[in-house]
Order: structure tokens, then C-alpha cells, then sequence
């Protein structure tokens, strides 16, 4: 039997961030069996990819890549004939100096079908990052793009035409020719002053801009040890910089933070800060496991149940099998996050306590019960929750429900102290991550002599203090957004 042939996706996934990839390629990425890629693509593409699919890394640096282009090729080929759906994941648009058509020629050869999925390029995305548009009335009314390499036989671009050109002028990948491209354009007809900026790692958490004139942009880009990728624009809109920038202006701009919470929580908060411009790095130094077992008729003794944490609502709620199990409970939850998790999950608590402490919940119940009611508290295998404390203190029976176990993750001390190099702000949302952290450092306090150690409340801050840091921030709200917002106030960087 003939083994079907599979199909490939030429697929542009933009410049560097995962936000400019498009909703066809996403669709195409996750349907793919063999994922071939390229060194310009955000790492986080990859994560959308299905269990169990190939990923196949082919990236050419800042070279011509002719002997790895005909690998490329050959590699997509084969892989289709194996019967595999292909996505072959480029920067930026694939045929915008991206070789696409060299990709397409191959496995044509085969019968091979394909879809061509239109990326967003460098050419105009790097810019508008940087708040320089390529077109804009009254000062430039076209644009025209070049690859800043020369040909494999060494033939040049006409510059005599170029020099000429009024409109913006976009150079990609031309930083090893950056001295070319100023003398060829200086001596066939452009001013020295005309305004040029080079965009390193542009979209990116890394995205750097160097702006100056043709005359001064070499010992500039010398100065600041620019390297690729990077591209370069020419011409009069490069002023508009200063007006249109955006980029670097939002809220966590400039700042770089680790993110240290739970292997499940991690990616979420890493976008919450990234989306506000924040440099992200991960190391999760906790992992939650359900350990959730409970009779639910057992509920029927309660008259309060109570929630300190959103992992205790998802772990209790995805586990319980009849809602009306909890219909002659009055329900209360510590946060505004814990409450809105419930919500999802159609139920709405009698009450939410002020302060986001457990304490508080447990004398919030009195207004909810009485003397000898039994009241159950959700939570984890190493809450502080004190129940015998609250139950002698408020003459009410006070249970814990352990739903959830934290299990502590430990490095070595190598890889944390490489993941927090360019490190800022270490933010921690439990005790248990600040115990991991410490571990995993042994102890080595000194390493975070340069960094601002962050915390989302009192019991955490208690906890780092007793190790030996020196809390910098400490969250007004006990919650991830409280986290965030105490790190974007911070103007001490």
C-alpha cells in the first residue's frame, strides 16, 4: 500500500514576538506532525505545537545559507513524503527575502501540496515598534526594501539608482555590510545628515534602537556593540521616533522579572507582564498536584466552607460531583482573584474579607454560623492556616481540606544564577517558592545583591525575612495583580 503523501505550510510567523503571528499560522502550527524552524522565530511558537510532533531546528545566523537552504529544502520534501503534515515556521514573511520560493521549487518537484501563509515582515513591523513609521505625509511617500547581503556571486545593488530614491529606505540583515551601505549611499547622492536608525532583536523583550546620521551611525553602532539581527532604516521618518514611540513607554517597559510561581500559573503571569513590555524570564520553583479525596456527603455536617487560593477552588471544584452538594453552605474565599474563580464556576461567595489573610476569613464566619458549627477550610498541604487556634478562639469547629499538594522544585545552583543574570525583579507568591529558591541557591544570598526581591504579603515577607533578603517591594494587594502593580510603581530601577 502507497503511503499518502502529506502536505506542507510555508508559513511566515513575523518578527520575534508571538503577538504578530497570524491566526492561520497558529491554526497551522498546531495541526502539523514535523515543525522545521528557523532561529528568528519567538521560542513560544513552538509551545503551540500538538504532543507528540517533530520539531526540526534549521537556522542559518547571519550567513547567506546556501548549504543549509538546500537542507532546508530537501528536509521538507522528505518529511511529506513521509505522509506528514509540515510547517515550516520562518521569520517574518517567507517570501520577503525568505527563500520561500527556493522551499516551494523543491517539494513541487514531488507533487508535494502546499499553502503559502503570509507572515508579517521586519521590514514594516521592527519600525512601527520602534515608532518610526516607513511612509508618512510630508516626508516620505514610498518605501523600498533590500536585503543588506550581497548576492552569492558578490554582485552589489545598484546604489546610483538608490542614492537617488526620496522614499524610506529599509535595509534587512545589514549590519555586516553597514559600512557599505553608508559609503555607497553618502557618495552616490545622500546627505550625511540624512536621519538613519538600526533596530537590534526589534519586537522582541531585547529590542534595542541606535539612531544618528549617516555620517556618525558607524562609530555609534561601534560604541554600542550592536549585533544581529538587526535592520536599518534611512530616511527622514526616522524623526518621528521621538513622537511615535510606544514601545518602550508601556507600563513594565525596562523591567525584567522572574518569574518563580507554579509550573501550571507561570505562563499566565509571564504574559500579564509581558504584554505590559516587561523582559520575562521563568523558573518555576513549585509544582502543584491534586490530592483532592472527599466524600461529598460528608458536606452535609458543614455550615461554612471557606477558599484561601484559586488552586484550592480549581482542584475543589473540578473534583466535585454534584453541585448541589453545596447548597446549605454559606461560602467564603480570601482575594478578589479566589472569588472570581468561583464565579466561573457559577457560585457566588456570601463574603470576601478585606484583607487577603486567612485569619481574617476565619473571623469573618462568625457572622455565618454559630457557637459549635463545623467549618471546612479548602486549601493546601501546607497552608498556615491555624484551625485549632480558630477553633478554640471562636468556639466553632474548624477543619482543614487538603485538595492540593505544593511540591517544592529544585535547581542547580548554576541555572538559577544564569536564568537571573539580566534579572531585575524577583517576585515571590508563597513561602514555599522563597524555601525552593533558597535550595536551589544554597543559600547564597550574595547572588541577589543587585536585584529587588519582591512580595505579594506579609506571610511570604515573613518568610524571606527569616532566610536573610531583604524584601524590596511588598504587594498592597495580596494578589498577581498586586504583584504586578507594586513592580510597574517602582521608579528605583
Amino acid at each position: 500500500m502507497v503511503k499518502a503523501v502529506g502536505k506542507v505550510y510555508i508559513i511566515g510567523a513575523g518578527c520575534g514576538n508571538i503577538d504578530l503571528l497570524t491566526l492561520k499560522g497558529k491554526r497551522c502550527i498546531e495541526e502539523a506532525d514535523c515543525i522545521v524552524y528557523d532561529r528568528l522565530i519567538d521560542p513560544k511558537v513552538l509551545d503551540l505545537a500538538k504532543n507528540g510532533a517533530e520539531k526540526i531546528y534549521l537556522g542559518k545566523g547571519n550567513t547567506e545559507g546556501g548549504l543549509i537552504q538546500d537542507e532546508i529544502n530537501k528536509t521538507l520534501a522528505k518529511k511529506a513524503l513521509e505522509g506528514k503534515i509540515v510547517a515550516r515556521v520562518k521569520g517574518g514573511d517567507p517570501f520577503v527575502f525568505g527563500r520561500g520560493g527556493e522551499e516551494i521549487e523543491e517539494i513541487v518537484k514531488y507533487s508535494i501540496p502546499f499553502e503559502i501563509v503570509p507572515g508579517i515582515s521586519s521590514s514594516i513591523a521592527v519600525p512601527e515598534y520602534a515608532g518610526i513609521p516607513v511612509t508618512h505625509r510630508g516626508l516620505s511617500k514610498s518605501f523600498h526594501v533590500f536585503t543588506g547581503h550581497t548576492a552569492e556571486n558578490g554582485e552589489w545593488h545598484d546604489f546610483k539608482t538608490i542614492g537617488k530614491l526620496e522614499g524610506t529606505l529599509v535595509f534587512l540583515m545589514g549590519i555586516k555590510n553597514l559600512d557599505k551601505i553608508k559609503d555607497d549611499l553618502i557618495k552616490n547622492g545622500k546627505d550625511p545628515k540624512t536621519p538613519i536608525a538600526i533596530i537590534e532583536k526589534g519586537t522582541s523583550d531585547n529590542q534595542r534602537v541606535t539612531t544618528g546620521t549617516l555620517e556618525d551611525i558607524l562609530e555609534k553602532a561601534k560604541d554600542r556593540k550592536i549585533v544581529p539581527p538587526a535592520i536599518t532604516i534611512i530616511g527622514e521618518v526616522v524623526k518621528m521616533r521621538d513622537t511615535f514611540k510606544w514601545f518602550e513607554e508601556q507600563e513594565l517597559s525596562g523591567k525584567s522579572i522572574l518569574v518563580t510561581r507554579d509550573k501550571k500559573q507561570a505562563s499566565k503571569f509571564s504574559e500579564k507582564v509581558r504584554i505590559k513590555g516587561a523582559k520575562v524570564r521563568e523558573l518555576p520553583f513549585i509544582e502543584i498536584e491534586d490530592i483532592y479525596n472527599f466524600n461529598e456527603e460528608n458536606l452535609k455536617e458543614y455550615k461554612v466552607l471557606l477558599f484561601n487560593s484559586t488552586n484550592g477552588v480549581r482542584s475543589f471544584m473540578e473534583n466535585l460531583k454534584d453541585m448541589r452538594s453545596l447548597g446549605n453552605l454559606k461560602i467564603g474565599v480570601v482575594g478578589k482573584k479566589t472569588e472570581e474563580l468561583l464565579k466561573e464556576y457559577k457560585i457566588i461567595p456570601d463574603f470576601r474579607p478585606e484583607k487577603y489573610l486567612g485569619s481574617e476569613l476565619a473571623k469573618e464566619t462568625l457572622k455565618y454560623s454559630k457557637d459549635g458549627d463545623k467549618i471546612l477550610l479548602v486549601t493546601s498541604d501546607i497552608s498556615p492556616a491555624d484551625v485549632d487556634v480558630w477553633t478554640k478562639e471562636y468556639n466553632r469547629k474548624f477543619e482543614k481540606l487538603e485538595v492540593y499538594k505544593t511540591k517544592k522544585v529544585i535547581y542547580k545552583k548554576d541555572e538559577v544564577i544564569k536564568k537571573i543574570e539580566d534579572i531585575k525583579y524577583i517576585p515571590f507568591l508563597s513561602s514555599s517558592t522563597v524555601e525552593a529558591f533558597h535550595e536551589s541557591i544554597d543559600g547564597d544570598i550574595k547572588l541577589l545583591e543587585d536585584k529587588k526581591i519582591v512580595s505579594i504579603g506579609p506571610v511570604t515577607t515573613k518568610t524571606l525575612e527569616k532566610l536573610g533578603y531583604k524584601v524590596s517591594l511588598e504587594a498592597k494587594v495580596f494578589d498577581v495583580e498586586g504583584v504586578i502593580s507594586i513592580i510597574g510603581d517602582d521608579k528605583n530601577v
